[in-house]
């Protein structure tokens, strides 16, 4: 077996009882599928990030939830971020991941690493109806629970991810679904998340994610996600850019988390966060 050094980190916290666990492999080579697939399992959180080699500021990079392969994950990628901080210094290093290549910049605030990675470049779509009316039966929603001025679309900036912003924050304070009827039909769409959301202002969001295809019920933070809704707002123009918003998540789980989303102009998303190891 390729050898390495495991990390145990929650990411888009400070505090190890919030944000979403995330485990980080680093080592010289990365391990074959069938072995990165095994130690995210045993590790058991949403998603393990494996990165090689262990210097230099260009890397490649995998991500493995506990039962399959994930194109793209923000939350480990911020860990990824922190460790390499640590690890190698501030700076930006250039990760390759299975879609492309994602910049993150590592700096020291206040004492603690900081990570922001710039997404691939996001593409969105207005979700098909027959897409929504599944999956509001899934989760045992209907369309009266949902906000009209922000549709429901499929968004993508690293992987896909279904975005239904619901009217009030008790509709996504209530979450209790179908998992593998949810499971099945993001599978066959393609999808990683759903990204469920309230809009409590102009620029701060709540979120909720359900994982199922990773087995796992709900994430409590999700990177990934949150750059898909930073460039689904904008193509939409649902939002003035250059601009900045915050998600909330992890809230309703007992594991707190914030996600800072930048919205440029053009080109990728950046999403910032901390991360400290458990």
């Amino acid at each position: 077996m390729t050898s390495g050094t495991l990390y145990r980190l929650a990411a888009f916290t400070m505090n190890p009882e919030g944000g979403n666990p995330a485990g980080v492999w680093v080592g010289e080579v990365l391990p074959d599928s069938e072995t990165m697939q095994r130690l995210a399992a045993e590790v058991g959180f949403s998603e393990t990030a494996f990165v090689a080699p262990s210097t230099g500021s260009n890397r490649t990079i995998r991500y493995y939830s506990p039962e399959i392969e994930v194109s793209f994950c923000g939350h480990a990628t911020i860990a990824t971020g922190v460790v390499l901080g640590e690890t190698s210094g501030e700076g930006t290093y250039h990760l390759q991941t299975a879609v492309g290549m994602v910049p993150v910049m590592v700096r020291q605030r206040n004492g603690q690493y900081e990570a922001s990675l710039t997404s691939v470049e996001p593409t969105s779509e207005l979700a098909p109806p027959a897409l929504i009316h599944e999956a509001l039966a899934a989760l045992g929603w209907t369309l009266n629970d949902l906000d009209r001025s922000i549709p429901p679309a499929r968004a993508y900036a690293g992987a896909w991810h279904l975005v239904l912003t619901v009217s009030t924050a008790q509709r996504l304070a209530t979450l209790n679904y179908d998992f593998e009827l949810l499971k099945a039909l993001m599978l066959r769409e393609g999808l990683t998340t759903l990204q469920l959301v309230w809009r409590e202002s102009y620029t701060v969001f709540h979120s909720r994610n359900p994982f199922p295809v990773g087995g796992v019920v709900e994430d409590p933070a999700t990177g990934a996600a949150a750059a898909a809704l930073g460039g689904y707002l904008r193509a939409a123009k649902l939002i003035t850019v250059p601009t900045t918003i915050q998600i909330r998540q992890g809230e309703a789980m007992g594991r707190p988390s914030q996600l800072t989303v930048h919205i440029p102009a053009q080109g990728g998303i950046e999403v910032t966060g901390t991360a400290v190891h458990l």
